[in-house]
C-alpha cells in the first residue's frame, strides 16, 4: 500500500490510500496527483525509515508515502 497525505491549511490532514500492485490504482493515483499539483500544493515524499522529504515534481509510483503541503496564503 501507498498513501497520499494532503494537508490543509490549519495543519489537518486528508488521507488516500492505493496499492501500488494495482496498475488501475496506480493510474487513478498519478491522476490525483496531477490535479493536486495542479492547485499549486507542493508535492514531497518520504520514506518509512526517515521523516526527510524529499520534494517531488512529478508522481513516483514507488513512493510510499507522498505529502502535499498547501501554500502558504496572507502577508
Amino acid at each position: 500500500m501507498a498513501v497520499f497525505k494532503i494537508m490543509n491549511h490549519m495543519g489537518d490532514e486528508t488521507v488516500l490510500e492505493y496499492d501500488r500492485t494495482d496498475k488501475a490504482a496506480v493510474a487513478k493515483a498519478m491522476a490525483r496527483f496531477k490535479e493536486i499539483v495542479a492547485e499549486h500544493y507542493t508535492a514531497g515524499t518520504r520514506p518509512s525509515t526517515s521523516g526527510e522529504l524529499t520534494l517531488k515534481r512529478h508522481f513516483d509510483p514507488n513512493a510510499e508515502e507522498t505529502v502535499f503541503i498547501r501554500p502558504s496564503v496572507g502577508g
